[in-house]
């Protein structure tokens, strides 16, 4: 009776994680079924990748259709690293740890490899110069509940936080892919992210890189450095954004990997030269 007892049991359990893992797979799916409700091109851009193992995912939101170099690298989860600047500032504003773009942290004279991190900063400066404490000080001020509460509000990558609550996103637990950068792009965008739209506003004026001929590029970039050391060996660079011209918005995101030299600058110089060549922004 006992053996019965302990095989029904393992029967039940053996049942109920494969009903999860199902479910689980089903999730990540559905997540990724948007791609199938547009219109996809496949291109092969390989010529501006040489050297790097990379993907290139846009989305034109008039014509609603993606633009997608390889398909595989477009699906992998990667830490978003100084990416998640864009939703973790949405994450301050939302809760009132930042009041404002003009929000100042005090700079506690840490000595760091970027002489414009070592200064008092905004939340303007700190995503131009993708200053690292500074979101860890907003981390640190949120609180893991806050962290968890709002990543799963937004469904952002595998809204993993067991990397530890000051460096999650920093090429550690937390893991987005190239399409799901595009996805959540295209919510913050068109406002459909559980944010007050003046927050979003102020992340939007803030992203703001360039503007020339009628369009309006904006983006943030993102390195993640081998063993985490910062201005290490770059081996994850990401450039995402988006360009708005003549009523229309182009969402993008690039990645490149590699053993060295793939960072976010790379990155986004792939990125531009596909776009000029694309006649997006010239």
């Amino acid at each position: 009776m006992r053996w019965r007892i302990i095989l029904a049991y393992l029967v039940v359990i053996t049942f109920a994680a494969t009903i999860l893992l199902i479910f689980n797979s089903k999730s990540y799916a559905e997540k990724n079924d948007v791609i199938k409700k547009h219109n996809v091109v496949y291109e092969d851009l390989s010529s501006y990748f040489t050297g790097f193992s990379g993907t290139f995912v846009m989305y034109d939101l008039e014509h609603k259709q993606y633009t997608i170099y390889n398909k595989s690298k477009s699906e992998k989860r990667l830490s978003p690293n100084s990416t998640f600047k864009v939703p973790h500032a949405l994450f301050g504003l939302q809760t009132g740890v930042l009041e404002d773009e003009n929000t100042m942290f005090q700079w506690d004279g840490t000595e760091y490899p970027f002489p414009q991190w070592n200064q008092d900063q905004t939340l303007t400066q700190a995503i131009q110069n993708s200053t690292i404490w500074y979101f860890q000080e907003v981390s640190s001020r949120l609180g893991e509940n806050r962290e968890q509460y709002f990543l799963h509000r937004i469904h952002y990558g595998n809204e993993d936080i067991s990397g530890g609550l000051t460096h999650f996103w920093l090429q550690s637990s937390l893991k987005i892919s190239p399409i799901e950068q595009v996805d959540f792009l295209k919510r913050f965008y068109t406002y459909q992210l559980p944010f007050f739209h003046r927050n979003i506003d102020i992340v939007k004026k803030i992203l703001v890189l360039d503007q020339k001929d009628g369009a309006m590029l904006s983006g943030k970039t993102g390195t993640g450095w081998k063993d985490g050391v910062i201005n290490g060996i770059p081996v994850n660079g990401n450039f995402i954004g988006y360009v708005e011209k003549d009523g229309n918005a182009n969402i993008f995101a690039t990645n490149i990997e590699a053993d060295n030299l793939a960072s976010s600058s790379k990155a986004k110089q792939i990125t531009l030269q596909i776009l000029k060549d694309k006649k997006i922004f010239e």
